[in-house]
């Protein structure tokens, strides 16, 4: 069985046992987390969508810690001005391990 949470702008697929990196949350490391809002619920007896979320449904979480993605280089020039512009960007996230998934009503 696997679900479809929304977390963080993007829509993950996860099932239990499985280590994902969503945006960073302010929870801290060893800290239990609910994600509600379940877009998705599919086993092996059949599938069920909601309309945008399934009511009653959520996926319990463990925080199991925090971190920072590969830098980006963001260059920025405009042509026969002599402007030039170099930023760089490393984007948060926060681990999460999926203890279990509950169905909804």
């Amino acid at each position: 069985m696997y679900a479809i949470v929304e977390a963080g702008g993007r829509q993950l697929k996860v099932s239990e046992g499985d280590r994902v990196n969503v945006e960073k949350m302010e929870a801290a490391t060893g800290s239990e987390v609910k994600l509600d809002k379940v877009v998705a619920l599919i086993n092996e007896d059949g599938s069920v969508f909601g309309s945008p979320y399934i009511s009653g449904a959520y996926v319990n979480a463990e925080v199991a810690g925090s971190g920072k993605g590969d830098k980006i280089l963001v260059y920025k020039q405009k042509p026969r001005k002599g402007h030039r512009k170099l930023n760089g960007h490393r984007q948060q996230y926060t681990t999460l391990a999926i203890k279990g998934i509950q169905k909804g009503d």
